[in-house]
């Protein structure tokens, strides 16, 4: 499996594994197709975001 080489450090990886975050967002951008992911994009170029953004750049409030 390829896998996004941020995963291991992600908030989302956390929030995964306590239940609080669906398997489809790992599936759908971590595991695969992360080239689409703004977390990746933002964390190459230097750019703070904030730990509840999610993959698509959406901010959940509930993270």
């Amino acid at each position: 499996m390829d896998i996004c080489k941020w995963y291991e450090l992600c908030p989302l990886k956390r929030f995964y594994e306590q239940g609080r975050l669906d398997k489809k967002w790992i599936d759908d951008y971590c595991w695969v197709n992360y080239s689409k992911c703004v977390r990746k994009r933002l964390e190459e170029q230097g750019i703070y975001h904030s730990d509840n953004m999610m993959p698509d750049g959406r901010i959940n409030p509930s993270l």
